[in-house]
């Protein structure tokens, strides 16, 4: 057992082990340690830049629920995009529960958004379903303010997977796009181009958001199929 990991369990809460145990279903119980969020994000910026941390991201698989959100937290702290790319490259395949699929996004992607979007679109085709996942999510936190354009809304719809947290993630996508380019995205579900469980699944999630207008609320319930 590595430093790293041994110090993951000195940092483990029982109490909070057992309630995240059932948030993440994809994950053999055996394999959660227990340590919260905050915690592992003030390791990784400790950690950071050392080369105890740059063996660590070298050191994969990793057992651990947690080793692996640390590394996410890790890769976070690369400041040069290429780099992180290639980081979160090595990363994405061994990423298999949607918590920390969803949980990190480095803030140099930003600075680079046609780059960003080429990747995006390289994640999206990917095989494996949290990489889609993650370059959904990605699309979804980085362009759908004022970087949006309408064609993301195809690209996210041409997705065709069977995978639950993939067609969860295309539904938030919807949900999202609904409270933020409302004009834009309705199209999609008044001419139903949604699989029908994506397309309720994205009303849900836009009924239950505040950020979609009470007015727009009651339009979306018209169009539940």
């Amino acid at each position: 057992m590595s430093r790293i990991t041994e110090r993951l369990f000195s940092l483990a809460d029982e109490g909070y082990r057992q309630f995240q145990i059932p948030l993440i279903p994809t994950v053999d119980r055996s394999r959660v340690i227990g340590v919260r969020t905050p915690i592992l994000r003030k390791l990784a910026r400790e950690l950071a830049g050392t080369e105890e941390a740059e063996a660590f991201l070298r050191d994969l698989p990793h057992t651990y629920y947690e080793e692996n959100n640390l590394h996410a937290f890790l890769v976070e702290q690369i400041r040069d995009y290429d780099a992180c790319i290639a980081a979160i490259d090595a990363f994405l395949p061994y990423v298999d529960n949607w918590s920390t699929c969803d949980g990190w996004s480095p803030k140099v992607l930003k600075k680079h958004p046609e780059e960003l979007l080429s990747k995006i679109r390289q994640w999206m085709a990917s095989d494996l379903p949290y990489t889609v996942r993650f370059g959904i999510g990605m699309l979804q936190r980085h362009f759908l303010d004022d970087r949006f354009s309408a064609e993301y809304l195809a690209w996210v719809a041409s997705v065709e997977r069977e995978e639950y947290y993939v067609r969860m993630m295309v539904a938030w996508y919807f949900a999202t796009a609904l409270a933020k380019q409302y004009e834009a995205a309705v199209p999609y579900l008044e001419q139903k181009r949604l699989p029908k469980w994506t397309h309720n699944k994205a009303i849900q999630k836009a009924l239950e958001s505040y950020r979609v207008s009470a007015e727009h609320k009651e339009h979306l319930k018209t169009w539940r199929r």
